[in-house]
């Protein structure tokens, strides 16, 4: 049997690499006959820098400015060649970043996420991918718009202050500062998507997201009109309206910012990430793909990474099976969506934090009970053929 290991990250508690080496480990310890290939996977969010310069790459590291203007050490890969860059905005503007009690998206801003990509455009990228997850901001990239030149000017023509809260003061938008290579579109913006979310409205980043990033209802209503303004205000101003744009809510609508500003194309983050790992090359001959995550739930569905890899294998035939550390009550819509199985892999009722803890404990134990049942259908079908059960 040759099974695929390609699990997601565990968000806080084990990497997609991490992840994918407990699952190899139980299946070598279930006694199930097996070739195992590994590879960990992301969708724009945690680990997709690592992910994509795996295979052959440099990572760099610069100083720029986090969410709430500290200053931050941030990683970005170039790939070999030094043609593709990989800019995963969680590393500069990221909500693990900050404490809990920091959390403030009226504050919050994508400029060091800017920063990052002024830096690959100077390094001489001509392909920039921007993994979009885990983002502290719903900021519209106005900050990141800054960052590379573009100015947000107030009624009185001074620039307003960064932040989700201040786009409703923005009254001109000034682009002739963007950087050249930018303004000309001699380098190509990809964004690597973890969500379909629009950019307003009941779904968008505001509603959606904005709570999750610390905004009582009261600032997501303010979040809500000040986006709304700011790229009511673009589409008059700059020209694309990506007001409804699907996927255009992705941190915090810093997807639709880039697309109304730099042309960026918004991809799927996972069909991205597995076309760089040449997945369907490395399916050939697998007869069943293991992947994972910490949660899956309705967000899921929403073109996160494991479904999206799940979907992919079972286009070309083969199932998937998803160990998770937790589920919802989404599971059947799940399993419609493109997964043959859904395994939770704590032991019992557990606390979250002790969960985390024994997440790799409890993953490779989980793995192990795959691979055993495994090695009992395999063994019972040898069985079979051999007329063992006559």
């Amino acid at each position: 049997m040759r099974i695929l290991v390609a699990p997601n990250a565990f968000k806080g508690a084990l990497t997609a690499t991490e992840a994918a080496e407990c699952i190899r480990c139980g299946l070598a310890r279930s006694g199930l006959d097996c070739a195992v290939d590994v590879m960990p996977i992301a969708d724009g969010g945690d680990d997709t820098l690592e992910v994509l310069t795996a295979g052959g790459g440099e990572v760099r590291m610069l100083e720029v400015e986090g969410p709430l203007g500290q200053p931050v050490r941030a990683a970005w890969g170039l790939l070999s060649g030094g043609e593709t860059a990989i800019v995963e905005m969680a590393r500069a503007s990221g909500l693990k970043l900050l404490a809990p009690e920091e959390r403030d998206p009226l504050r919050a801003s994508t400029y060091g996420t800017g920063q990052i990509i002024a830096a690959a455009v100077a390094a001489g990228a001509r392909r920039i991918i921007v993994g979009v997850g885990g983002s502290a901001t719903v900021d519209g990239g106005g900050g990141c718009l800054q960052a590379l030149g573009i100015r947000l000017l107030d009624a009185g023509g001074r620039d307003v202050p960064r932040g989700g809260g201040s786009l409703e003061q923005v009254a001109r938008i000034e682009t002739d500062g963007l950087l050249a290579p930018l303004r000309e579109r001699q380098v190509q913006i990809l964004v690597a998507c973890d969500v379909t979310n629009p950019t307003l409205g009941p779904t968008g980043a505001a509603a959606i997201f904005g709570p999750q990033k610390g905004a009582s209802p009261e600032q997501v209503q303010i979040l809500e009109t000040a986006l709304a303004h700011f790229f009511t205000l673009t589409a008059e101003q700059v020209g694309p309206d990506v007001r409804q744009m699907p996927g255009g809510g992705a941190a915090g609508a810093l997807s639709a910012g880039l697309a109304a500003f730099l042309g960026a194309e918004l991809r799927s983050g996972i069909a991205l990430v597995l076309e760089a790992l040449r997945f369907t090359e490395r399916l050939i001959g697998v007869d069943l793909v293991i992947t994972g995550e910490g949660r899956m739930d309705a967000q899921t569905l929403g073109g996160k990474g494991p479904l999206g890899l799940a979907q992919a294998a079972r286009a070309r035939g083969v199932p998937t099976v998803a160990l998770v550390g937790a589920i919802d009550d989404s599971e059947d819509a799940l399993l419609a969506a493109g997964l043959a199985a859904v395994i939770p892999i704590a032991r019992g009722p557990m606390a979250l934090p002790d969960a985390m803890a024994e997440a790799a404990t409890l993953l490779e134990a989980a793995a192990a009970r795959v691979g055993r049942l495994l090695y009992l259908g395999s063994s019972h079908s040898a069985a079979t053929d051999s007329g063992g059960d006559r």
